[in-house]
């Protein structure tokens, strides 16, 4: 799959950081699976991945303050 970014990159399977401000905290969660450009490091999410990531921060809002660190692969 070439990256729509930069349009000739390769997308390839990988696990990133995702990064979320949200109004009490921010929010890292680790080891998040993704697809990453080889060339311009533009990240895409899968829409599963993406609707997990959503249940956490809501729970996330609720209960965190400051800084909230979390490894996906035990939250999902």
């Amino acid at each position: 799959m070439n990256c729509l970014l930069c349009k000739s990159g390769t997308m390839r399977e990988t696990t990133g950081t995702y990064f979320a401000q949200l109004p009490n905290c921010y929010v890292i969660i680790e080891n998040v699976p993704c697809r990453k450009c080889e060339q311009c490091g533009e990240i895409v999410y899968a829409s599963s991945v993406m609707e997990k990531i959503d249940a956490m921060l809501e729970r996330f809002e609720k209960i965190a303050c400051r800084v909230f660190i979390m490894d996906y692969s035990t939250a999902a």
